[in-house]
């Protein structure tokens, strides 16, 4: 577990850093930026290239924020 607290400790959200979005190390590169850049098939080598104040933690990072982010959503039926 330590692990996991050690990786999600470089997603840090501050209300003065791109508008409070989470960021990684509070660079100036945020955590949707990073997936969309993944997602669209950019590689950790490439997008390291592109900035190269991230690191390979930086993308684990991500990862496992937005699996959290992910898991703690819920979705409940309602019923009129």
């Amino acid at each position: 577990m330590q692990a996991t607290d050690a990786l999600l400790a470089r997603i840090t959200v501050d209300p003065g850093v791109l508008a409070g979005k989470p960021t990684i190390r509070g660079l100036r590169i945020s955590v949707q930026q990073v997936l969309k850049a993944l997602a669209a098939g950019q590689t950790p080598t490439e997008l390291m290239q592109e900035y190269p104040e991230l690191e390979p933690e930086d993308f684990q990072s991500v990862l496992l924020y937005a699996a959290d982010v992910v898991g703690e959503q819920r979705v409940y039926r309602l019923t009129a």
